[in-house]
């Protein structure tokens, strides 16, 4: 191909794409579900970005009983509005979100990367509802989120409301005496 031929086709694509989004075609409503199209290119976009980002995250042990019950105090807290919790009726947050955020406690959605999901956690997702956590919580409380949430899929409601106890989460990361960074 000529260079005229390829400069030609880019500024047609170039003008197509502008008048596409000058227009307003595109539905930005959460009441309105993307293109199949849309929805797998989001999906591939966001799962690549991740593993590019939390590859080299190390894992530290996530097992602790203290960790569980920490990280299923700020679960409580923080997430159960939006990704629910056992026993819990959805809330108009989770049926008002698009895309909808996953139930961690159903078969379905149980997490598989820790390191991945501890990236996501600290940084948030554009355009999807899902805060930044790493602004307001140390390393070691997002740790506990993780460890939580990797017990989670399955759990039943009095598990739940034993590891969550009398709930509440702290910012303070001084509130945790084996606070330990994540390397990345």
């Amino acid at each position: 191909m000529n260079l005229k031929l390829i400069t030609g086709l880019l500024i047609v694509l170039l003008a197509a794409a502008g008048i596409f989004v000058w227009s307003g075609i595109f539905n930005v409503s959460a009441n309105e579900k993307h293109w199949n199209i849309t929805t797998r290119l989001l999906e591939t976009v966001r799962e690549r970005s991740i593993h590019a980002r939390s590859g080299d995250i190390e894992v530290p042990p996530l097992d602790g009983q203290d960790m569980l019950s920490r990280g299923a105090k700020n679960f409580s807290a923080m997430c159960a509005q939006c990704h629910l919790a056992p026993g819990m009726e959805e809330t108009e947050l989770s049926l008002g979100l698009y895309p909808a955020p996953p139930v961690f406690y159903r078969s379905e959605h149980g997490i598989h990367d820790p390191a991945a999901t501890f990236w996501t956690i600290k940084n948030g997702l554009k355009l999807t509802g899902m805060p930044a956590w790493g602004a307001f919580h140390s390393d070691q409380q997002i740790w506990e989120l993780v460890a939580f949430l990797s017990k989670l899929k399955g759990m039943g409601e009095d598990e739940y409301s034993i590891l969550v106890g009398e709930g509440g989460h702290s910012h303070n990361s001084a509130d945790h005496s084996d606070d330990h960074e994540a390397s990345h």
